[in-house]
């Protein structure tokens, strides 16, 4: 049985995949589901390590065009990142220099009760490096093969 380099492409970059998934689900993250009054505000806390790359993650599941707003806070409350949040799902990231606690801090800013679904955590993207390396040189075996492929085919 002959294995191409259009499998073993493919073997690659699914293998990066599912190992790219493991570490995702690895790091460390807290959710929570709470209701925000009008012009109330919410802190969540975690213990990041190191120097990474933190998210959050919004869901609104009665969005009815309301606005959000997120920071997030340093040990010291400094403001690392802040955005305005006016859409049913957004995704937010955003770097941290040092080992410590941080504070996402939301507040409504419309004028009716919201209904928030909220994920904050870290992203370990150090550790994903050797699975992204992976998918890459999958993806361009896969890609170098079907050009071969086309190219010689009547």
């Amino acid at each position: 049985m002959k294995i191409s380099l259009f499998k073993i492409g493919i073997m690659l970059s699914v293998i990066g995949i599912i190992w790219i998934s493991f570490v995702f689900l690895q790091v460390d993250k807290i959710s929570e589901e709470f209701v925000l009054k009008s012009t109330n505000s919410y802190d969540m806390e975690l213990n990041f390590n190191d120097k990474d790359i933190g998210y959050y993650k919004v869901f609104m599941p009665e969005f009815a065009g309301d606005q959000v707003f997120v920071q997030i806070l340093d040990d010291n409350l400094n403001v690392i990142s802040e955005e305005s949040i006016q859409t049913k799902y957004s995704v937010g990231y955003f770097d941290f220099e040092k080992s410590g606690k941080y504070t996402l801090r939301i507040a409504n800013l419309s004028e009716n009760q919201v209904n928030l679904d909220i994920e904050f955590g870290e992203t370990n993207s150090e550790t994903m490096i050797p699975p992204g390396i992976m998918i890459l040189i999958g993806v361009v075996m896969i890609i170098v093969m079907s050009y071969v492929k086309l190219k010689n085919y009547n």
